[in-house]
């Protein structure tokens, strides 16, 4: 029984949701998302709030409206309010700068990291070594965030590396000499 789609997805101001031929548009303040819509699933948008409702219940259909609703609510916040996720580097010589639509990285490597921003995502680089990604995309935010995070990983030696704000790296100990 999914309980996470049958939570209503409370509509703030100034944004709208409509459906028209299995496509669902929002729209808000910081710009327009749509999302294709499975066959097994129907919104009902109202003034206020829109529910997602589905047409036979199964296992399958359940799981596509908990989805759907989590899919649509995340669309909501990203046009009223948007989405930010923020990076730290570690590492003595690792740092960053943003130029324009890119951000390049010095992370121990022979050469530069010229990394392309997708479009819709735009970033903030503070003090060299703090990175923050704000969008209306949650997933693509997630996933440039990935992406950034990938070019180099957290090490559990000497936590250099890129990690997430909120992240904790598990440190551990080194070699110990024998004698």
């Amino acid at each position: 029984m999914s309980r996470i789609g049958k939570k209503p997805i409370p509509v703030p101001d100034k944004t709208t949701v409509s459906v028209k031929d299995g496509v669902v548009t929002v729209k808000g303040k910081n710009g327009t998302l749509t999302h294709n819509l499975h066959a097994a699933v129907e919104l009902q948008v109202g003034k206020e709030q829109v529910d997602v409702t589905i047409k036979d219940e199964n296992r399958k259909t359940r799981a596509l409206q908990g989805m759907t609703r989590s899919i649509v609510g995340s669309m909501v916040i990203g046009v009223s309010q948007g989405y930010e996720r923020v990076l730290e580097i570690n590492g003595i010589g690792y740092r960053a700068e943003a130029k324009g639509k890119s951000i390049i990285f010095n992370l121990g490597y022979s050469h530069p990291i010229d990394f392309p921003l997708p479009d819709g995502i735009s970033a903030m680089v503070e003090k060299n070594n703090t990175i923050k990604l704000s969008g209306i995309d949650k997933q693509m935010i997630g996933q440039t965030a990935a992406r950034i995070r990938q070019l180099r990983p957290p090490e559990p030696y000497k936590g250099k590396g890129i990690k997430y704000a909120e992240e904790y790296v598990q440190r551990k100990a080194g070699k110990t000499g024998t004698k």
